[in-house]
């Protein structure tokens, strides 16, 4: 058996607008903190649907992500059957490929996974999602200091191991409260992205 999985990604961070991670330098305050969220439209793990699930995964890094160290947890869609929640956590052991297995790589602390109910609405960089109490998300374009106009700005990254593309964006509100991780970094980084995971065809990149 094998998995795929496709859908929409949205992400957000403590860094400034871009976040020097896309390109391989250090973070804007030296630490990383931040979540993605996969929103899946087509997807099968060993043969159980995972269309129409939401899952997260945060996490809290002393430095950069890739020195490791990091303290993560994993929020799952509170309405996946038992069959859709243990493929996630399957997934999201590392074991199977795609960019969990680098998330694993640089992971010192998995905390138990949890969760909620998911609220997502999805319209690129205007997208919203909440899955109370854990996290609130809400992006937006970046706007121009002068004029005001949304700045159109897209990452090409064909060795990026979330996704090969961004749109570059901002957060308006970014809140992470689950039990041992708390931050609130509204007002940073922001991304939309569309992703395609395929075992065994994925191959992990030398970049991110």
């Amino acid at each position: 058996m094998s998995w795929n999985m496709k859908g929409f990604l949205v992400g957000a961070c403590n860094c400034d607008w871009g976040c020097p991670c896309s390109f391989n330098a250090r973070p804007t305050n030296g630490f990383c903190e931040g979540a993605y969220v996969w929103n899946v439209s087509q997807g099968t793990y060993d043969g159980v649907p995972l269309a129409g699930l939401t899952f997260c995964w945060f996490a809290s890094f002393p430095g950069p992500l890739h020195e490791g160290n990091g303290t993560a947890q994993v929020l799952i869609d509170a309405k996946a059957t038992k069959a859709q929640r243990d493929a996630i956590l399957e997934l999201a052991k590392g074991r199977r490929g795609g960019p969990f297995e680098i998330f694993v790589a640089v992971t010192g602390r998995q905390l138990d996974p949890i969760f909620a109910p998911f609220d997502v609405a999805l319209d690129a960089l205007h997208s919203r999602i909440n899955a109370a109490p854990y996290l609130q998300m809400e992006i937006s374009p970046i706007e121009n200091p002068v004029t005001g106009a949304h700045e159109q700005l897209r990452l090409q990254k064909p060795t990026g191991f979330t996704s090969t593309w961004a749109d570059l964006g901002k957060s308006v509100r970014f809140h992470i409260a689950a039990p041992e991780l708390k931050y609130d970094h509204s007002g940073k980084y922001a991304e939309f992205s569309e992703f395609a995971y395929v075992e065994p065809a994925y191959a992990q990149p030398k970049g991110a």
